[in-house]
């Protein structure tokens, strides 16, 4: 076979910020790099940032992490794949003990099923140290796999993917289990500084979430979602970071969620399906390891701590672009305003 030569697609990208994050993941100021086409995208993110150095910060809470993988058996009928799923469930320490011949990261933490006729589909939940993890959980999987045949001989493979992980596709599944990071960002703003730097009160920022994000995306018939453009922060920051960026898919699942509390604007993102990693396949590039180190993240920390890291990064980041985003919406010609001066030559 011919091997052809790698070439590279130049995307432009800028350092945005500081953004000022809080939290027991990162407490500092920090810039952001985010590579787009949608230049205007800078400057958003970078109104978000102003604002949050102005203050508080945005504090980041990583509340899960997991990475999924789904398998797919047969067996004779459903009371085989019953009783099978309720044996391997049992056998945990046997199961980590495969997985570690994998990788020494690799540790399956849960297992969510279904099983839909004789077919039995298992979700694998594993943490992965500081990798996204793609590939060490399904390496981990093909270790897995021939230990449960040789033991439950009655089963029958049938897929090594079998959709239930969800692996890129917007799924229920993945907004209520989570797959990667789920992780949180909010930020409180008072009334004086909506008014100054945003143009808009907490009530419109709170109307406009309600009517738009969350009414708007239930007739459109969104799914697990309540957002104005997650993917656009998030594919930004993936390509500025070496990241898999078709994982915007399910990472473009989640909520905003805003209240007026005693006179100042509360501004949450919620995002149960980041995924992110700062080792691993699409680091290797200079730019992309130079981008990681001066975001913070490839230094020598606990396993897991760097990608932890990098998560509460980028889910404040989403957060700057998403208030940025609604409160310009807030005011009749704004948005368009700014892309014509911004894009429009």
């Amino acid at each position: 076979m011919k091997k052809h030569k790698i070439l590279a697609a130049p995307i432009p990208m800028r350092w945005v910020g500081p953004i000022k994050i809080s939290g027991s993941t990162v407490t500092e100021k920090i810039a952001v790099p985010l590579a787009t086409y949608e230049t205007p995208l800078w400057h958003s993110v970078g109104r978000g940032a102003r604002v949050s150095t102005l203050t508080d910060g945005i504090l980041t809470t990583v509340i899960d992490e997991r990475m999924t993988r789904s398998i797919l058996l047969e067996a004779g009928n459903a009371q085989q794949a019953l009783d099978a799923l309720r044996s391997i469930k049992s056998r945990f320490v046997e199961l980590n003990v495969v997985v570690s011949q994998s990788s020494r990261f690799a540790k399956l933490i849960d297992i969510n099923a279904q099983i839909v006729g004789n077919l039995l589909y298992l979700r694998l939940e594993f943490t992965t140290g500081d990798a996204s993890g793609h590939n060490m959980v399904t390496n981990a999987a093909d270790q897995l796999f021939p230990w449960i045949l040789q033991q439950y001989p009655h089963l029958r493979y049938s897929s090594i993917s079998a959709n239930y992980c969800s692996d890129k596709k917007a799924t229920a599944v993945n907004g209520i289990l989570g797959r990667g990071k789920n992780v949180v960002s909010e930020i409180i703003i008072s009334r004086e500084l909506c008014r100054r730097r945003l143009k808009t009160t907490p009530e419109k920022v709170v109307d406009l979430n309600i009517k738009k994000n969350l009414i708007g995306t239930m007739i459109a018939g969104g799914l697990r979602s309540a957002n104005a453009h997650y993917a656009n922060m998030l594919l930004a920051f993936y390509l500025a970071t070496g990241q898999d960026a078709a994982n915007i898919i399910e990472g473009s699942q989640g909520v905003v969620h805003a209240e007026v509390r005693d006179d100042d604007l509360y501004f949450s993102c919620t995002i149960p399906n980041l995924i992110v990693g700062s080792v691993g396949n699409g680091k290797g590039l200079e730019f992309v390891e130079d981008n990681l180190r001066k975001l913070g993240c490839k230094e020598e920390r606990p396993a897991g701590d760097n990608a932890r890291r990098l998560a509460a990064i980028c889910a404040a980041t989403v957060l700057c672009g998403e208030l940025s985003l609604l409160a310009a919406q807030t005011n009749p010609g704004e948005l368009m305003q700014a892309h014509i001066e911004l894009e429009r030559k």
